[in-house]
């Protein structure tokens, strides 16, 4: 039968080098502490120490069952704090969101895990439609989204703006729609919904429909599509996030909006579910760390327009 406590005794021996340090340590007997390993070798039916008088060598099968024996216990202490919902510093974190977000959010959250060594972070980066399956499904326990989903089982709460950004090519010098509209538009999932808001608000004169524009290309991943901007193959429009975190923004520029227009985001849960308390910490200190690298210590009192149709 299984016995986790005959696999602590063989950790402590296999550390300790010693049946008596053992002995003290776990407060047992020495003959205790043998009688336990003898138990252990019987329920594995191996032999997992070779006795040299006092002293002892692992068998293939003793290193095996000892790296077991450390993943075991590590792993059943993960899971110990993941049940702890109070604990600010331990447990597990499963977050989804678009790269619009995620590509900042997510380094800023495996840092937050490098100071609080207790969490797991596990992220995916996804489209909204699937991350609202997902949260359904309960693959993940907060997602992060740009537009609501009218759903009786989820709820929504807006949690954060970003800026979205015009960007051309760093040798484009016009700002005009007549010059917008002879360097063509490069699309991405939501980038036509981001770009008209934006046009909308900044030429409410000139600017009719996107479809107007030459689509000069179309990604499904927004995290490489100022990659084509870079290259002089039109302009496109997106959240400051994918901007900053761009390996192409210096070759890239934007252009300056008299009207700012922003794209809202959502946290997304199951309606009723509780969540840790890790992961509004989490929460609260990116966006607070975001909002001092936009705007100050404080947000905007207004944001004049919002991305989300929600």
């Amino acid at each position: 039968m299984f016995n986790a406590q005959y696999f602590k005794t063989f950790i402590t021996l296999v550390e300790t080098g010693s049946f008596t340090h053992t002995a003290h340590k776990l407060e047992m007997t020495q003959p205790g502490v043998s009688q336990h390993i003898r138990k252990l070798e019987d329920y594995l039916d191996k032999t997992l120490l070779r006795r040299h008088g006092r002293r002892f060598t692992l068998t293939e099968a003793g290193r095996r069952a000892y790296d077991y024996a450390i993943r075991l216990f590590a792993e059943h202490e993960q899971f110990c704090h993941g049940l702890d919902d109070e604990s600010l510093s331990s447990g597990e974190c499963r977050i989804a969101s678009p790269s619009s977000i995620g590509l900042m959010f997510y380094p800023f959250a495996l840092g937050y895990q490098q100071v609080n060594t207790g969490l797991t972070i596990n992220y995916n980066f996804a489209f909204n439609a699937e991350i609202v399956q997902d949260v359904l499904a309960g693959r993940h326990d907060l997602g992060i989204v740009t537009d609501i989903t009218r759903h009786p089982d989820l709820e929504y709460e807006l949690w954060h703006h970003e800026p979205l950004c015009l960007v051309v090519p760093a040798d484009f010098r016009g700002n005009s729609i007549n010059e917008l509209l002879s360097l063509g538009f490069l699309n991405y999932f939501d980038g036509v919904n981001n770009a008209s808001q934006v046009l909308r608000e900044n030429y409410p004169d000139e600017f009719r429909s996107i479809s107007y524009f030459p689509q000069r290309g179309y990604t499904n991943d927004v995290a490489v599509v100022l990659d084509a901007v870079a290259r002089g193959l039109g302009f496109t429009v997106v959240s400051r996030p994918i901007l900053e975190t761009s390996p192409w923004q210096r070759q890239v520029q934007e252009v300056p909006l008299s009207v700012p227009v922003y794209e809202s985001l959502y946290i997304l849960t199951r309606r009723g579910a509780e969540l840790p308390r890790r992961y509004r910490q989490l929460l609260d200190e990116f966006r607070e760390q975001r909002r001092n690298a936009l705007y100050g210590y404080e947000a905007p009192a207004e944001m004049v327009t919002e991305s989300s149709n929600a």
